[in-house]
């Protein structure tokens, strides 16, 4: 007998458009338990940076995949979807949904379309790159890579020092861009595979909406400790500003401005316009899942209808 279909349903949008309260909203109307889609959340010890859920929201209704590894630890979108896939078994055999929640696109996406094997990092490869890095600098490599692999170089913010050079790492050991490696499980059955049964998409139609947000967000953030919390992961003196830990968002900027790369007085600048980055970039993302329903996040009943969309889901 084949095994039955596992079903989740998912909450995405850009950062600080709103997704933990509607994900809250809907554990409060039906059994859920959430399941982290971003790849910040995973770290310990990165609390306010993230605006990762408090203690009394993970109190409220089961989360997952927060805090599993150290800043030290890298994870992937392979990871992801492995972990993920046990989840949703997981937490269906309890009867309960899941719901996936987050702003880590990729994760999304691989999950949905499958992810084919990509090559593994290649030192003396990496070390070439930055070494051609050093040279012309980041946005000409971003230009290089617009020219080799345009569907992830326009994803990708010309300074994106990290992603370009693994971008570029794919293309010049498989000679394939990495956006085919993205896509390769599309045409894959779907067998086996978690199928989201409805994702829901917080969208501002009002892009200033989201930049006021944002910067709310980030005075929070430093209203709350956040320079305090990137001081004691630097006094670890096992982490070092390359680990994808310490490239999120906010904490890039942090870590520059304490090595002493722009005044302190420039970091809230920085961060929020760091940010306003990766809102774009996610918008981007999400515009490629057609299937989504999309709900005007600054709508004042968004998380209303976000509940309503999904009370019905089986």
């Amino acid at each position: 007998m084949a095994e039955p279909t596992l079903r989740y349903a998912a909450i995405a949008g850009p950062t600080a458009a709103g997704k933990t309260a509607a994900a809250l909203a809907v554990a409060r109307q039906r059994a859920v338990e959430i399941v982290s889609v971003d790849s910040a959340l995973v770290y310990r010890g990165m609390d306010i940076g993230t605006a990762k859920p408090t203690p009394a929201e993970r109190a409220a209704v089961p989360h997952h995949l927060i805090d599993i590894l150290d800043p030290r630890e890298r994870y992937s979108a392979a990871a992801f979807v492995a972990d993920a896939t046990r989840l949703i078994a997981d937490i269906s055999a309890r009867g309960r949904l899941p719901l996936l929640v987050g702003g880590t696109m990729l994760y999304f996406k691989a999950l949905a379309d499958g992810i084919d094997a990509m090559p593994a990092a290649d030192p003396a490869l990496r070390a070439s790159l930055e070494a051609d890095a050093a040279a012309h600098g980041w946005p000409a490599m971003h230009a290089r890579l617009a020219e080799v692999d345009p569907v992830t170089a326009t994803r990708l913010a010309p300074n994106d020092s990290q992603r370009i050079q693994r971008a570029l790492e794919v293309w010049h050991a498989s000679g394939r861009p990495l956006s085919h490696f993205h896509a390769a499980g599309r045409a894959e059955p779907k067998h086996g595979r978690p199928i989201c049964a409805l994702l829901v998409s917080l969208e501002p139609t009002d892009r200033s909406w989201l930049h006021g947000r944002i910067a709310e967000r980030f005075d929070a953030m430093l209203a709350g400790g956040f320079i305090d919390e990137v001081k004691a992961l630097r006094a670890r003196g096992d982490l070092d500003a390359d680990l994808p830990a310490l490239r999120c968002v906010g904490y890039r900027q942090a870590w520059q401005a304490l090595d002493g790369e722009f005044p302190m007085t420039e970091l809230r600048e920085r961060g929020i316009a760091a940010t306003r980055q990766l809102a774009k970039r996610q918008m981007t993302w999400l515009r490629s899942m057609p299937q989504r329903r999309i709900v005007a996040a600054e709508a004042p009943d968004a998380i209303a209808l976000a509940v309503d969309l999904l009370r019905e889901i089986e």
